[in-house]
């Protein structure tokens, strides 16, 4: 009588979930994307495998129904403590709208989401406080919401699975996480492709009918709430439950392990694959993409990196001169797009000093950056690799002992730090670069007299400069070379800085005051450089991680990607404009061929000054894979979906010729086969090569 009683809500929401499973499983077996047949026993693998995957992961999901359940008491709202309480309530409201929070520091819509989640808590709270002869009916009405709530969710989750299903013929994977990462372009292709406004109606119709009966079944709980000890035997019964789900529930995905596709993914329970495909960050290359024999996408490889050795890309870069030792400093800025700055039409003034040091620089004009977020970036330098399908190589579990930049200036005898004002656990900074041989310097490494402004991200950028210095001092006392790699965080929302420094105020929160302070700290490090007794011998390469946006008409707007990249090192290298197309990939074996490195080389990226460097560019988002060559855009998706599109140079006058920005993306008409085989070489072999672990140092 107890557990049927006070678990009601728990096992009726349960049955509802199972029930919507099987229906969905049953549909989707007999969709016709479902191009296979089944056995009696894969039949019942997959209703039976699925049933159990589904009350296991259920479990899980109700902890915020067991969190709000266990809560509910008349006791919080007797004197004084309901006025404490209500107190308590008031003051984190106000403090979240005074706009000083760590929300709003944070950026973004988060401070206003708070803000309405504590002041609905806060209205509520005070209602069932003041108003203690309907506090019942109140009670009734928050409970079948939160009730209806969970049916709404089970109802869209099962409608949103069957659409991908629709569309993909799996179950969740990383594309459903990436839909979560670009929400506006996701809702608007929705809207565009279904009748969204009567799924919904008749969503919110069933929901409400299938709730009337659930709350029927459950109301028991609240009209008799339970006592403390009552509580305690069901958070007892709950824990033991959720305990078994977090242990069964990866042992009961193994058994999906059928020579059958489908029915691996029929057995498989969507929001676990979701979790899945959110942890594991990747994207079946060869599952999705439009793919090649082996043999003949290495040998399309071979024509654009020459000398590759078999189904790899090892190849042994010789220089007829001898080798150059000197240190490098590695800059790379946060979300710094080329037409920031005045020689790509900016005539903002908010980079005098990059404006000036490009003068003096070898500058490559028209370099792309491989994706748009930081991580990418930090992967391109790092690994001179495509940026393949899903999450970065950053994120993956499989991350570590690369063939990378810091591998080879290891080999030479440098030592090699990655140093970031922020805390490298964000983005998996840390793991990746101690799993990969640097050294961290982040802002755990600083003292409290050392940081004199911070935001969410970190020390702001004179902060880590002046850090950086300490440490190129000290590297260089040890007689050996340095290859120090810096990210910027200052140029990033909330764009907050020091005040007082640049004629933009650092509370303003302004994109441009952003841009314009982290060209004024860059300006400040130099000055502080040009005085040590290394900067002579060192090269700067100072490099964007992506554009500041990503958004544009096409999935992949080629000004959303262009980024300013130089390197500087006078008496070295000699002021110049590079304008053939190269992509960020290639800055890291550029600099090493001028510095006349020798070594057996993993990297797709190439030194572009090489007579046999023929020019592309590999840009991506998280599922769209493009190479961009002989002014056509090739587009790879999935579902082995193939676009191209001609780029037309849009005019633009007082711009010189290698720094105009803007194309007009014309869709071919015919298919241009060599530049498909091309991007697929590149995208197909790299993820090939990834997957065999070939890419190990």
């Amino acid at each position: 009588m107890f557990v049927s009683k006070k678990l009601a809500p728990f096992y009726n929401l349960t049955l509802l979930y199972v029930i919507v499973s099987v229906i969905l499983r049953i549909v989707l077996v007999f969709h016709p994307i479902t191009q296979s047949s089944f056995s009696v026993l894969e039949i019942t693998e997959i209703f039976s495998i699925g049933l159990v995957s589904d009350v296991l992961v259920f479990i899980l999901a109700s902890s915020f129904l067991w969190l709000y359940l266990i809560f509910i008491s008349n006791a919080k709202y007797q004197k004084p403590f309901g006025y404490i309480h209500l107190g308590l309530l008031v003051a984190l409201f106000l403090y979240i709208l005074s706009g000083k929070s760590i929300l709003t520091e944070y950026g973004g819509g988060l401070a206003k989401v708070g803000l309405i989640f504590i002041g609905i808590k806060t209205f509520l709270f005070g209602l069932l406080l003041f108003l203690p002869k309907k506090r019942d009916k109140i009670r009734y009405w928050l409970f079948a919401f939160v009730m209806f709530l969970y049916v709404v969710l089970i109802l869209q989750n099962a409608i949103s699975e069957y659409f991908f299903w629709n569309e993909f013929g799996v179950k969740y994977n990383f594309i459903a996480v990436n839909y979560l990462v670009y929400t506006n372009e996701v809702i608007g292709n929705i809207m565009e492709s279904y009748p969204v406004i009567p799924i919904f109606i008749t969503l919110f119709i069933v929901a409400g009918i299938i709730s009337y009966f659930i709350i029927k079944k459950s109301k028991i709980y609240i009209e008799k709430i339970p006592s403390v000890f009552e509580k305690i035997q069901i958070s007892f019964i709950y824990f033991l439950l959720f305990g078994l789900a977090l242990w069964a529930i990866p042992k009961v995905a193994k058994e999906e392990d059928s020579p059958n596709v489908f029915a691996n993914e029929l057995e498989a329970n969507g929001i676990y694959r979701f979790y899945l495909a959110f942890v594991n960050s990747e994207l079946d290359y060869f599952k999705f993409y439009k793919t090649l024999p082996e043999n003949e996408a290495f040998a399309i490889l071979d024509k654009q990196i020459p000398n590759i050795q078999g189904f790899s890309t090892t190849r042994t870069i010789q220089s007829d001169s001898a080798e150059i030792h000197k240190n490098v400093v590695l800059i790379t800025i946060e979300s710094y797009s080329a037409d920031f700055m005045k020689m790509y039409g900016s005539d903002k003034n908010i980079t005098p000093f990059l404006d000036d040091l490009a003068t003096k620089s070898l500058v490559f004009t028209n370099l792309y950056a491989s994706g748009n977020r930081t991580v990418r970036g930090l992967e391109a330098v790092t690994l001179c690799l495509p940026p393949t399908a899903g999450e970065s190589v950053v994120k993956r579990k499989d991350n570590k002992n690369k063939f990378s930049t810091g591998s080879v200036f290891k080999s030479k005898g440098y030592n090699v730090k990655y140093l970031y004002g922020g805390d490298s656990f964000f983005d998996n900074m840390q793991d990746f670069f101690t799993g990969n041989g640097y050294e961290i310097v982040d802002k755990k490494s600083f003292t409290p007299e050392e940081i004199t402004f911070s935001n969410i991200w970190g020390v702001c950028d004179e902060d880590m400069y002046n850090k950086a210095i300490q440490v190129f001092n000290a590297d260089a006392k040890e007689n050996k070379p340095f290859f120090n790699h810096i990210m910027t965080v200052s140029n990033h929302r909330p764009f907050t800085y020091p005040n007082d420094k640049i004629d933009i105020p650092g509370d303003v929160k302004s994109r441009d005051g952003g841009v314009k302070y982290t060209d004024y700290a860059l300006r400040k490090f130099f000055e502080m450089a040009q005085k040590q007794t290394w900067f002579k011998n060192t090269v700067f390469v100072i490099v964007a991680d992506h554009c500041a946006s990503s958004a544009g008409k096409t999935e992949l707007p080629l000004d959303k990607y262009r980024i300013p990249a130089m390197i500087y090192s006078p008496g070295f290298i000699k002021p110049q404009h590079y304008n053939q197309l190269m992509s960020q990939i290639d800055v890291m074996p550029t600099l090493f061929g001028l510095l006349n490195f020798n070594y057996q080389s993993k990297f797709f990226g190439q030194d572009v000054l090489k007579s046999d460097y023929k020019p592309r560019a590999l840009i991506a988002t998280y599922q769209d894979l493009g190479l961009i060559k002989d002014n056509v855009l090739t587009v790879l998706s999935p579902k082995q979906k193939v676009e191209q599109y001609e780029l037309i140079l849009k005019p633009n006058e007082g711009i010189e010729p290698d720094f105009k920005l803007y194309y007009d993306q014309k869709l071919l008409k015919k298919e241009r086969t060599d530049l498909v085989n091309d991007a697929i070489s590149f995208y197909q072999t790299a993820s090939d090569i990834l997957k065999k672990k070939k890419y190990q140092k």
